[in-house]
C-alpha cells in the first residue's frame, strides 16, 4: 500500500484516522504518550484522544499526574499511534500547552458521572495504600455532589499537543516499509521520505 502524496499532514492523519475507526476492534483514539522529565528521563502511557484539528491533538489527565507533572516540567511529548489490523502507525512530535478552562469545563460536562466522580476519588500516579482507600473517596464525593452537577476540580484538565513532526509509517513485504515524515516549517510543511 502507498502513502497518499498529500502537502497537509493532517489531511493524511484524518484519512488513516476514519479508516482506523472502522477496522479496529477497540478504541481507535488510543494513543501512547511519552513525556520526559527535565533531565530528560522518559515514561509512556496510553490516552485516548479526544479532539483534532489542523492545529493539534486534544487529550485529557490529571494535572499533578505523573504526566502532568512532567509536562509542567518539559512541555515536549510525543505521540504513537499504533494500529494493529491496518499495520499502520503515526508518531507525533511537539509541544504542549495547557486547553483553556472553558473547553476543559466543556468536555469535563459530557462526561458520565461515574467518570466525573472518578477525577475528584483518584490521587492519581500517588500511592494507595489499598482498594478501599479509593472506594472510601468515590463515595466522599459521590455523597459530596448528591444529584446537583459535578464540577470540574481545578487539577483536571486537557493539553494540546501542538506538533512539529509527523512520521506516518505503513507496513511492506520483506520489511520495506513506506515512511514520510513531515516537518514544520515556517508557514507550511516539508515532506520527505524515509528509509525503512
Amino acid at each position: 500500500m502507498s502513502i497518499t502524496n498529500t502537502d497537509n499532514p493532517f489531511t493524511l492523519f484524518q484519512e488513516w484516522f476514519d479508516r482506523a475507526a472502522e477496522t479496529e476492534i477497540n478504541e481507535p483514539t488510543a494513543v501512547t504518550l511519552s513525556t520526559a522529565t527535565k533531565a530528560g528521563r522518559p515514561s509512556a502511557r496510553m490516552v485516548l484522544l479526544k479532539h483534532y484539528d489542523e492545529r493539534s491533538f486534544v487529550f485529557y489527565t490529571n494535572l499533578e499526574s505523573r504526566k502532568g507533572l512532567e509536562l509542567t516540567e518539559n512541555p515536549f511529548a510525543a505521540l504513537l499511534f499504533h494500529w494493529k489490523s491496518l499495520k499502520r502507525q503515526i508518531r507525533i512530535e511537539g509541544r504542549c500547552e495547557l486547553i483553556g478552562d472553558d473547553e476543559a469545563d466543556a468536555y469535563f460536562a459530557s462526561r458520565d458521572r461515574g467518570s466525573q466522580i472518578g477525577a475528584w476519588a483518584s490521587d492519581q500516579s500517588r500511592t494507595m495504600p489499598g482498594r478501599f482507600e479509593l472506594e472510601k473517596q468515590i463515595a466522599k464525593f459521590t455523597a459530596k455532589f448528591g444529584i446537583s452537577t459535578v464540577p470540574r476540580p481545578l487539577h483536571w484538565s486537557g493539553y494540546r499537543l501542538l506538533p512539529d513532526n509527523l512520521e506516518f509509517w505503513d507496513d511492506g513485504k520483506f520489511r520495506l516499509h513506506e515512511r514520510i515524515v513531515y516537518t514544520k516549517a515556517e508557514n507550511s510543511w516539508v515532506t520527505d521520505r524515509l528509509f525503512p
